[in-house]
């Protein structure tokens, strides 16, 4: 009788899916002790990863950063892999983002002292909410907390409070030029706000839950960029594993499995494809996003049969995922701003008016309203970037090219043309755009949101889940079992949304897949307790 080996398939070749497969892969001593299968659904490998170009650079489409070099996974394959040198320049290379020039609506630039002061006021409060060592303002953070008056106060609510609290603490100076100094702080801190929405991809930080805070991990050391691009982690990772392995373009719509089932005769979990085609398997790791399960729980079209236990659909329900986007513009730029280094494009720090104010700009659309910055991906680089979240990174996806192009130069060049100094700062020069009306002669955005793959970018902790709805995604299925009876492990979970400390990075995704790999050695005991 030929004894049948294990086939465990993997569900997504992303960062969590590839990783799984090359742990899986090249821990069998004799390479035969399991059949490992890959399913993509897309036409290509990476995930919420996807290295591009654009304007002749190497641009990022989805993942950008590693956060923190000390003990980093990814950032060690980069190393390994010489991932981190390119004669190529490639996106955030240069340290251009550590020299913002901010300016207020209607072209008002303002006095980098002013900016540091709500800067370091928001940077205390992050780092007080997440529970580092606070001395400036902590009795402001402190006071913040206290007024939230709630026992799941969101981070959103905690840092307006925050700021009420500085308010309180200070006097405000006159108007100047339309601007209130109270004014202006509050849009200096929506600036830092709406990138923190980035950063989490919470929509409205009013969403984002508050204690998470204190548990979200990020690795010590400086946060660097892939030189040779994030894609060459994945082509690293994915570099040890077989011809046919992974299979693309195998969209897997329904997931059956045996809730009381041990392993008998029969595998027990069927896929069935969107081609209807089907295949069997013993265990299946599950790395699609948190998007993908919601939106099938949302359109109740189930993606398992039976339905996930109760425990399961509330975490996914709960958890929170959003939508971050990427726009990239090229500069059309003339020959001077071609050859003289000062009239490069600035990282322009762009702070709105906050109310429903008169001196609002009516020319300057909703959706730019809330995006923190704009900045050349380098310093020398024609192509900038900006960075949009929640609907307004939405609406970005529905937009035709000509009037995002017509739009953000409108805009644009209503902060950089003629400026003015507000505060009798000694700002930073904005280049050589003074009364001239900036140009963009391509665009690309990402669409995250609408891609069917991933219905979003990545997840964060909302108000009203927990760490513990985390670890729930995390677990296993069937849940019944023991020590000495362990459950069969049909379905396993992975994915960064199933980390409970690097939730939303490609460093939590990666120690994802590991786990499940190593959860499934353990169960055939090539290797001991972990």
């Amino acid at each position: 009788m030929v004894v049948k080996k294990p086939r465990i398939v993997i569900i997504g070749a992303g960062m969590a899916g590839l990783t799984a497969a090359n742990k899986l892969y090249t821990a069998q001593k004799d390479g035969e002790s399991f059949e490992v299968c890959v399913f993509e659904g897309g036409s290509r490998i990476g995930g919420r990863i996807n290295t591009s170009e654009f304007g002749g650079d190497r641009i990022e489409l989805g993942a950008t950063w590693i956060h923190g070099i000390g003990n980093s996974p990814v950032h060690k394959i980069a190393q390994e892999t010489g991932s981190l040198q390119s004669e190529q320049p490639w996106e955030c290379m240069d340290g251009f983002l550590d020299d913002p020039v901010t300016v207020a609506e209607g072209g008002f630039e303002v006095s980098p002292s002013l900016v540091e002061v709500i800067t370091n006021l928001f940077n205390s409060l992050m780092d007080f909410a997440q529970g580092k060592n606070v001395e400036f303002q902590e009795n402001v953070a402190a006071k913040a907390f206290l007024n939230c008056g709630s026992e799941k106060p969101s981070l959103g609510l905690f840092l307006r409070n925050g700021l009420e609290a500085y308010w309180d603490s200070v006097k405000n100076g006159e108007e100047d030029v339309g601007w209130s100094r109270k004014l202006l702080e509050e849009a200096i801190f929506a600036m830092h706000e709406n990138t923190q929405r980035t950063y989490t991809s919470a929509g409205d930080l009013l969403n984002l839950d508050y204690n998470a805070e204190s548990e979200y991990r990020m690795f010590p050391g400086e946060e660097i960029t892939i030189a040779k691009g994030y894609m060459s982690i994945i082509e690293s990772i994915a570099s040890v594993l077989p011809d046919g392995m992974i299979q693309l373009g195998r969209k897997v719509e329904k997931i059956e499995w045996q809730p009381s089932s041990c392993h008998g005769t029969t595998r027990p979990v069927k896929l069935h494809f969107s081609d209807g085609t089907s295949f069997s398997a013993d265990h299946v790791i599950v790395t699609v996003s948190l998007g993908v399960l919601k939106a099938r729980i949302r359109d109740e079209s189930t993606m398992f049969l039976p339905p996930l236990p109760s425990f399961k659909n509330q975490a996914i329900s709960k958890l929170g995922y959003g939508v971050v986007n990427k726009l990239f513009l090229q500069v059309n730029t003339t020959h001077d701003q071609e050859t003289n280094e000062s009239s490069k494009f600035p990282f322009l720090q762009m702070a709105f008016h906050q109310s429903d104010s008169k001196l609002k700009n009516p020319n300057i659309p909703w959706w730019l309203r809330r995006t923190a910055y704009i900045s050349p991906i380098y310093k020398k680089s024609s192509v900038v970037l900006a960075w949009l979240a929640g609907k307004e990174a939405s609406a970005l996806e529905s937009l035709d090219d000509e009037e995002i192009l017509n739009k953000v130069s409108t805009t644009i060049s209503s902060f950089l043309s003629s400026p003015t100094k507000l505060c009798n700062g000694n700002a930073s020069s904005l280049g050589n755009y003074d009364g001239k009306e900036l140009k963009f002669t391509n665009v690309l955005r990402t669409k995250w949101g609408t891609d069917p793959l991933f219905m979003g970018s990545y997840s964060y902790v909302a108000v009203g889940s927990s760490g513990e709805d985390i670890d729930k995604l995390a677990e296993p299925l069937p849940e019944n079992g023991s020590a000495s009876a362990p459950a069969p492990l049909q379905i396993l979970f992975a994915g960064e949304a199933t980390h409970r400390t690097h939730y939303s990075t490609t460093h939590g995704a990666y120690f994802s897949g590991l786990r499940e790999a190593n959860r499934l050695l353990k169960y055939y005991k090539c290797i001991s307790d972990l």
